[in-house]
């Protein structure tokens, strides 16, 4: 039976006091010590904060079919959100997580004096235009409103995906920051800016919206077959990874997850699933 522990905006806060759990890693002895200097136990489970989906799949079936070989006791908690689980890992109420990219965690630390780094890379989940009234791209007209997430790396990228479609046009080298208020021309539209987890539910108030892969899947959209238009997974900088307090990454039980989760098995795993709608961010491409 699956140990998988769902945790909302609304209880994270109250178990998180309960249950008193502390990350464990290294920062002097790879093999023994924690960030804060206490002693490792190797046969404790390892407790990850993720996302649903797919990072919670991916754990799962590492879990599920290959943990017990490597001697990792995995367990899983569900996170709806994407600010708890960061404070989880640094507050040591568990040992990592794995649910965001590079240029959002790096903003995450920034505003909120937080220490979690990446171990390793993952997967990519492409950021795609989704609508229930338009049938492509071309139909998003002057007057329209398109809604997108309000967090600052997810906005920017959002906006980029908008522009590479000529959709709005943004101030020269804006990059991955872009905000509302770099658009230098909206073409007409109108913008809706909504928390990455409701922005779904938001579809059928919207003409289009910019949705998170995982979002999208659990919304049961498809990347792949529903969205008017994805991301492009070549030099994307949005590879979601493993993360840890920094000083635990050298945890040998951080170690074994990280070996698993850019094992072959998994990359099999996340191609025969997802279909391309989640793509392995390690290893070869598939043939």
């Amino acid at each position: 039976m699956r140990k998988n522990i769902k945790v909302t905006a609304l209880t994270a806060a109250s178990a998180a006091l309960a249950l008193g759990l502390t990350a464990c890693g290294s920062s002097s002895d790879p093999s023994s010590t924690k960030a804060d200097g206490g002693k490792a136990d190797a046969s404790k489970p390892l407790v990850i904060a993720a996302s649903p989906s797919p990072h919670a799949d991916v754990l799962n079936f590492v879990k599920d079919k290959l943990a017990a070989k490597e001697g990792l006791k995995l367990e899983v908690k569900e996170f709806t959100d994407y600010v708890l689980p960061n404070t989880a890992t640094e507050q040591g109420q568990v040992d990592g997580n794995y649910f965001q990219h590079k240029p959002y965690l790096d903003d995450f630390n920034k505003k909120n004096g937080t220490h979690v780094v990446p171990v390793v890379n993952v997967h990519l989940e492409p950021l795609g235009l989704y609508s229930k009234k338009v049938k492509a791209l071309t139909d998003i007209k002057a007057g329209q409103t398109i809604a997108v997430p309000n967090d600052t790396t997810n906005e920017g990228r959002a906006l980029q995906l908008l522009a590479a479609n000529n959709l709005i046009t943004l101030k020269e080298g804006v990059g991955t920051a872009a905000k509302l208020s770099d658009i230098t021309d909206k073409k007409g539209l109108e913008f809706k800016e909504l928390e990455a987890a409701t922005v779904p539910r938001a579809l059928n108030d919207v003409d289009a919206a910019v949705i998170n892969g995982n979002y999208a899947l659990e919304a049961k959209l498809s990347p792949a077959k529903d969205a008017l238009v994805l991301e492009k997974a070549e030099g994307n900088p949005y590879a979601n990874f493993l993360a840890v307090k920094a000083g635990n990454e050298k945890d040998p039980r951080i170690e074994k997850l990280a070996k698993l989760l850019n094992s072959d098995e998994v990359k099999k795993f996340i191609e025969d699933k997802y279909q391309g709608s989640v793509v392995a961010a390690f290893g070869a491409p598939k043939a």
